[in-house]
């Protein structure tokens, strides 16, 4: 497993002044102790409740939503730039990132602001509030979008991306979805694009996970598993302190196919 160091939101990156934007937009109508209460819940839904994402109960509330936002949003944000950059990842530019099964957008943004120039972004969600959420992350980041409301089983690649991410997204598709996930990242490489899989550590989140790194070893790529110690910026570590997840480590596991 891979230790990576990841530089924080510090003053001057784009992401500071998103995290302190994030913070205002949720918490104006909603206290602390109430997301902190909605994150105990949801994080209790990822652990023990996990057959219920697939119906949207991660975000079936404003609470959830907020604790989502402000806790998993910067939390995935995070784990994607530092594995971004320990990829590599950000070079040669790319025109076009597709995020793929974007939630708030943090994956394609976090991919996208490690490049120069930064490129457009195009990204899928199934849930309204999230592919909105997703519209306004990437223009408080100054990153130009498209993000659309869809299915993703039914949705296929741009021809024009030149990069793919999906994080944390097949975790939560049904058999059928995750397999034609897989066959259309992989197509897409085999066009050209850089792709890139995150998903957590933990091997019961992911069962699945040993065919799909067959699958992108066999066509060029490689699996990571990355940890890494952090301080969590802002809210967003009052919150996990207050709701019993105090993460002084993160952790993922990555596929990427790389460069041709």
């Amino acid at each position: 497993m891979a230790v990576i160091e990841p530089e924080t939101a510090a003053p001057g990156d784009p992401a500071a002044a998103w995290l302190g934007a994030l913070e205002a937009r949720h918490l104006a109508d909603l206290r602390p102790a109430e997301v902190g209460r909605a994150l105990r819940a949801l994080s209790s839904a990822y652990v023990e409740r996990r057959d219920r994402l697939a119906r949207g109960a991660a975000l079936d509330g404003a609470g959830k939503r907020a604790a989502f936002a402000l806790f998993y949003g910067p939390l995935h944000f995070l784990v994607v730039r530092a594995v971004v950059r320990a990829l590599g990842a950000g070079a040669p530019p790319v025109d076009l990132i597709a995020d793929l099964g974007c939630g708030t957008g943090v994956a394609g943004a976090a991919w996208a602001l490690e490049c120069a120039p930064r490129p457009r972004m195009f990204g899928v969600e199934r849930h309204p509030w999230a592919a909105d959420e997703a519209r306004w992350t990437c223009r408080a980041l100054g990153l130009e979008a498209d993000v659309r409301c869809g299915d993703l089983a039914r949705v296929r690649l741009p021809a024009r991306a030149s990069a793919v991410v999906a994080a944390y997204t097949a975790n939560e598709l049904p058999e059928d979805a995750r397999a034609a996930l897989l066959r259309e990242v992989v197509a897409a490489h085999a066009r050209g694009s850089r792709v890139l899989i995150v998903e957590p550590i933990a091997k019961s989140a992911v069962p699945w996970w040993p065919a799909w790194a067959d699958a992108v070893r066999a066509a060029g790529g490689r699996e990571d598993e990355w940890r890494f110690p952090i301080a969590l910026p802002g809210i967003t570590g009052r919150l996990g302190r207050a709701a019993g997840l105090d993460h002084r480590e993160l952790t993922a596991r990555s596929l990427y196919l790389g460069n041709h």
